[in-house]
């Protein structure tokens, strides 16, 4: 938004997911609201998204594209809306619901991890465009024998699957394998740059392991921790976890 683009303070205040607009105008009258260091008790004063407001001795994000991370727990649906499932959206702040954020890609319901919740359909877009390759980082527990050097430089150097009753590229990925877990399960971090469906158990099926446990740990060098106590954390992305992001995928 330029400087020719006012808006109200309630509406910019509210638009950021702060509150009903008479929670708001309320809020404002009763002095915790200052723009650019003043004190404002007028709900009608125009702003712009540029202006520095503090709201009840925060810092307000008001810009219109919001961007946050959530730690998708197991067995939740990578959906906004689902009348049978957990879903997504029960782990967004009511106040956001009106700001059509939707989440980038999907994980699978039995996967958890990283995942990315924007309403910027442009960086949506080429997160998940297989042109820009964007780095995903998978932790796998599995059963199976431990991983050969052959099957470490077939991942590396891409194959083919016949696992749906046709053939199937499957691109160039970087599998390492992991420090066992203390009760000796197996691990691997397998990092690919596409996302067909079901990816990663399908690459360990092919080589006859079998996925017991997924989790997204790390999308574009932004990472989170492989255990699994923050599932369910929702939270902004930092400056520099949108850089990470704005520079893989060549926005500015």
């Amino acid at each position: 938004m330029s400087y020719n683009n006012l808006m109200r303070l309630d509406r910019l205040l509210a638009n950021s997911g702060l509150g009903t607009r008479s929670k708001i105008r309320d809020r404002i009258s009763h002095g915790i609201v200052q723009v650019n260091g003043t004190i404002v008790t007028d709900a009608s004063f125009h702003v712009t998204e540029n202006d520095s407001i503090i709201y009840d001795g925060q810092e307000i994000n008001c810009q219109t594209k919001l961007y946050y991370l959530l730690d998708k727990p197991d067995g939740v649906l990578t959906a906004m809306e689902d009348k049978r499932l957990p879903c997504v959206a029960d782990y967004i702040p009511s106040e956001l619901m009106s700001k059509k954020l939707s989440p980038v890609g999907r994980l699978d319901y039995h996967t958890s991890g990283l995942l990315i919740i924007t309403n910027d359909g442009e960086l949506s877009h080429r997160l998940q465009s297989p042109k820009y390759e964007v780095p995903k980082v998978y932790l796998a527990t599995y059963r199976g024998l431990e991983w050969k050097d052959s099957e470490i430089a077939a991942i590396a150097s891409g194959f083919t699957i016949r696992d749906k009753g046709y053939s199937e590229d499957i691109a160039p990925a970087e599998l390492k394998p992991a420090k066992p877990y203390e009760d000796g399960s197996l691990r691997a971090l397998l990092t690919l740059h596409e996302g067909k469906t079901h990816e990663v158990r399908r690459i360990f099926a092919h080589f006859e392991k079998e996925v017991i446990a997924l989790r997204r740990i790390e999308l574009s060098g932004i990472k989170i921790s492989e255990g699994l106590d923050e599932c369910g954390t929702f939270r902004a992305l930092t400056g520099s976890e949108l850089n990470m992001l704005f520079n893989a995928t060549g926005l500015n």
